[in-house]
């Protein structure tokens, strides 16, 4: 008897959601293991010695294999089941590898950095690094410069469908509107990311549930953004 998978995580996070979605979309099974990240249960010894020495989510628990970051996660999941996600050509493929490589280094990063910055700090009643903010907001317009060139007649980052490279570039999306990133001024990165929504009913789902974690945790501290 084969175990289910497990992931675990705060329905808040976009890291979070790049898996669940994933997995939907591929069919498999994961078991959701909440980690209240709100609550600091990822900043536990226990947590960091078991699952994620950085205090981390979210982490994949396969039998004896523990797997953290998520485009990691992601190319473990889609492996299993030889998903189309990884690309369909070899060619493909590595397309794929570059702009997951290239969203983490160039991209994520900084929408990372923003959001602790504009939404953590709030939450917590500390002051914005304002300087900070600027470096970060350069960083990521540049970046949007890059993107919206190459998705300039295109629906997808690589080839003609969906693979686990629109996903990693998707996930600054989640935090859009409440962490402000400066990526609405670009056209055709905004019309590919509501053509993911639109055409794929996992991305919008896992959008809702971000949403109303995220709004229901902020109310519940009083925090207006």
């Amino acid at each position: 008897m084969t175990m289910t998978m497990r992931i675990y995580g705060d329905p808040g996070s976009g890291s979070l959601r790049r898996v669940t979605t994933a997995a939907r979309i591929m069919g498999i099974e994961l078991e959701r293991v909440f980690v209240d990240l709100f609550k600091g249960e990822s900043q536990t010894e226990d947590f960091k010695s078991r699952l994620n020495p950085h205090g981390l989510t979210p982490v994949l628990e396969d039998g004896d294999l523990i797997l953290y970051e998520a485009a990691a996660i992601n190319l473990y999941l889609a492996e299993k089941v030889n998903s189309p996600l990884l690309g369909s050509t070899e060619k493909e493929r590595s397309q794929v590898l570059q702009w997951m490589f290239w969203s983490g280094e160039q991209w994520r990063t900084f929408s990372v950095t923003i959001f602790d910055e504009r939404v953590g700090k709030t939450v917590m009643n500390l002051p914005r690094d304002e300087n900070l903010i600027a470096f970060a907001e350069g960083k990521i317009r540049s970046a949007a410069r890059v993107l919206d060139r190459h998705l300039e007649g295109r629906s997808f980052m690589v080839g003609d469908a969906l693979t686990l490279a629109d996903l990693d570039i998707a996930a600054p999306f989640s935090q859009v509107d409440r962490a402000k990133f400066p990526i609405k001024d670009f056209p055709n990165l905004v019309a590919w990311h509501e053509n993911l929504l639109r055409s794929f009913p996992a991305w919008a789902e896992t959008k809702a549930e971000v949403d109303d974690r995220m709004n229901s945790f902020l109310a519940s501290v009083g925090v207006r953004l």
